[in-house]
């Protein structure tokens, strides 16, 4: 249907057409995102962006945080193999810097989510506020990195206490992947596996958001 052209990476608003079960035919827009229109990239291998991006809902639908939305891979695609995201229709009276700067306790669990999947490049654009008030996150194709990468403007519960409730629901995510694994090694090399189980145990030890790590940018640019 056309391209996202300010985006990094070939971005393509598509309609998938299927029949749901209960519903009948039924037609989404989604956003694809084929393997072969990614950009490479020094830090990340050439053609795993979309596999992380699967990865990350995988991630999030365990934990029960919605943070991303529904995202498939599929080999067979009008551009070849690629993601495959269901679009989210945003509120335009939203400000997402405002919900930023204002520490919007709604952004806790991506702060969490994004500490977990180590997600590189967490921009304000990347928030989507959804009519029903859930602040979701998309863009995840650089995240799962084994070395510390961080970066994001989720920074304003650094170094504080994680809530009990939170503490729960990572106690949970972390008892969830290795059950996860099967589906996530299609996905992810072992080694970033393991150093996904690794950050959810320090959050578990320390209880306390992660801090800027000194060897690293701590904000993605741009920022927006």
């Amino acid at each position: 249907m056309g391209r996202l052209v300010e985006a990094s990476n070939t971005t393509l608003l598509v309609a998938v057409h299927g029949d749901v079960p209960g519903r009948g035919a039924t037609v989404a827009a989604a956003v694809y995102k084929p393997v072969r229109g990614e950009r490479p990239l020094w830090d990340f291998p050439d053609g795993t962006l979309a596999h992380r991006e699967v990865a990350a809902f995988a991630v999030s639908a365990a934990s029960g945080w919605d943070v991303v939305p529904p995202t498939v891979f599929r080999e067979r695609a009008p551009a070849g193999p690629g993601m495959l995201q269901l679009w989210v229709d945003v509120r335009d009276d939203v400000d997402v810097v405002e919900l930023v700067r204002a520490a919007d306790p709604r952004l806790r669990r991506i702060a969490l989510f994004d500490a977990v999947v180590n997600n590189a490049d967490r921009k304000a654009g990347h928030l989507l506020a959804r009519a029903d008030g859930t602040i979701q996150g998309v863009d995840h194709g650089v995240t799962f990195a084994r070395e510390p990468k961080l970066r994001t403007v989720l920074w304003g519960w650094r170094g504080t206490r994680i809530a009990d409730r939170e503490l729960e629901t990572l106690a949970l995510l972390r008892r969830a992947l290795p059950r996860l694994q099967p589906q996530l090694e299609v996905h992810l090399p072992v080694e970033e596996l393991t150093a996904t189980l690794e950050r959810a145990d320090e959050l578990l030890r320390t209880r306390r958001f992660p801090q800027p790590h000194p060897d690293w940018p701590a904000i993605p640019w741009p920022w927006y």
